[in-house]
């Protein structure tokens, strides 16, 4: 069993300080499989100090220079693929294709931002006024536990480009991908103090990066209640916040669609990261004239997926992170069922011939109304509901009946009216016909799912401040 407990710190891997310890427990077998030793108010003063004293130096640094660390970064995470993929595994219960991708997708994090700032004007012309693009300072990276390398490394990326010396608090139920990453940063070798990581709870780690003077921007990805207290937090030091919050995405299935390819997508779609994902389409909006043949089609794509160990090659679905997170599913589900929703596929309880680990049923219900708890909350598994609509105004909006706006998806063989139904729906980012990421797009949310974007020209621009200079 491998204990957890140091710090990044200036450079360094050193003793953390915090006395709480927690068991790492894996969601597959629910053994513990390590203990950490969670990050405490020294902790995360040391990180801040650290950074505090590396920014001014960096903000000085050209672009040319900021280009050669991200590409060391790159080299280095990319290096580190094989060990963050297994940590994936291990601690996250991630089935082997997700595990390769998102590990993968760390590294190629850093060459995006490469790209996007090789490209970026840091100094232009704007009437009588020369303005420059300069890095807003010490910024706080705070992420979530379903994506951990890829959130931390996609953050990490667009702060070194702009020049920005950070603090990185990954959540505690994936500190051992955390140090997977943490020993991929420290071996590409940056100078001490840009960029620092202390693995601990909301509070006192979360709390003091968002109040401390030291700290000029925060970037959080996780729940709209948690932003909704980051926010609040960093109001009175008036520190930049970028939000990554809650989603409840509408997948609209038009009635042109070819069912047999657009189906398979929207489960897809919904049941993406074993439903742990704040882009899942949980909402399927389908043409009340087809609901059988989706429905059909439904149940034998769901009857293909393959629950289970993470370690087999056939499995596409995992377990629940936690605990937790399993009652908080299975409560869910009973809800759905209580309220009048249809269950076509799935139910309560593990699926057969598991007994133990987080594992749930991939559910779907039928007979879902839009004011339904399971189709206005985010639920965060691998649970669906088909709402159907009578024409396309109806279903855009349905879709837009939301508090959230982070994703959609539109299925259609006329590609014009797909754009039409995704021009009038509210959602930071929709996808036609495919489930294809672009990681130099803009990503973020309308509504309760966030503020700003993360992801090429506006997630460097959300690290940088813009200093307009006139002169005679």
């Amino acid at each position: 069993m491998h204990v957890l407990d140091h710090s990044y710190i200036d450079g360094r891997f050193v003793k953390t300080l915090g006395e709480e310890l927690m068991d790492i427990v894996s969601p597959s077998t629910e053994s513990v499989i390590g203990r950490l030793r969670l990050a405490g108010q020294d902790d995360v003063l040391r990180a801040i100090e650290a950074a505090a004293r590396a920014q001014p130096g960096f903000s000085r640094s050209s672009k040319q220079e900021r280009i050669a660390l991200l590409r060391r970064l790159e080299d280095a995470v990319r290096t580190h693929v094989p060990a963050i993929r297994e940590a994936t595994v291990d601690e996250y219960g991630a089935p082997p294709q997700r595990a390769t991708w998102a590990s993968e997708y760390a590294a190629a994090c850093f060459a995006h931002a490469a790209q996007t700032l090789d490209a970026y004007p840091l100094l232009r012309s704007m009437g009588a006024a020369k303005v420059s693009m300069e890095p807003v300072g010490v910024s706080a990276l705070i992420t979530p536990w379903n994506s951990v390398a890829g959130s931390i490394c996609s953050k990490l990326a667009y702060a070194i480009a702009a020049g920005c010396a950070v603090v990185i608090k990954p959540s505690e139920l994936g500190a051992t991908q955390a140090f997977a990453v943490a020993q991929a940063i420290h071996a590409a070798e940056l100078p001490p103090g840009i960029v620092n990581m202390v693995i601990g709870r909301g509070n006192p780690v979360g709390a003091t990066l968002s109040t401390h003077a030291d700290i000029a921007k925060i970037s959080f990805t996780g729940s709209t209640p948690t932003g909704k207290a980051i926010a609040h937090a960093a109001i009175d030091s008036m520190k930049r916040v970028s939000l990554a919050l809650t989603g409840k995405s509408p997948s609209i299935i038009l009635d042109d669609a070819d069912l047999s390819r657009a189906v398979p997508m929207a489960i897809q779609a919904g049941l993406q990261n074993s439903g742990q994902a704040c882009v899942a389409g949980t909402r399927i909006l389908v043409p009340a004239s087809r609901l059988d043949e989706v429905i059909a089609l439904t149940r034998q794509a769901i009857a293909g997926i393959e629950v289970g160990d993470p370690r087999d090659p056939q499995t596409t679905i995992g377990p629940m992170i936690s605990a937790a997170q399993f009652a908080r599913v299975q409560q869910y589900i009973r809800i759905g069922v209580e309220e009048g929703a249809v269950l076509i596929a799935g139910g309560e309880g593990r699926p057969e011939g598991i007994d133990r680990g987080y594992f749930v049923r991939p559910t779907v219900f039928a007979g879902v109304r839009n004011d339904m708890t399971i189709a206005q909350e985010e639920i965060f598994g691998p649970v669906l509901g088909i709402i159907p609509y009578r024409n396309d105004a109806e279903a855009i909006e349905i879709a837009n009946d939301s508090p959230y706006g982070l994703q959609a998806y539109v299925f259609s063989s006329n590609h014009e009216r797909a754009r039409e139904v995704a021009s009038r729906l509210h959602a930071g980012g929709i996808k036609i016909n495919t489930l294809k990421h672009e990681p130099l797009a803009p990503f973020g949310g309308y509504k309760a799912s966030g503020l700003g974007r993360e992801g090429g020209v506006f997630g460097l621009e959300s690290f940088l401040e813009a200093k307009a200079i006139v002169a005679e």
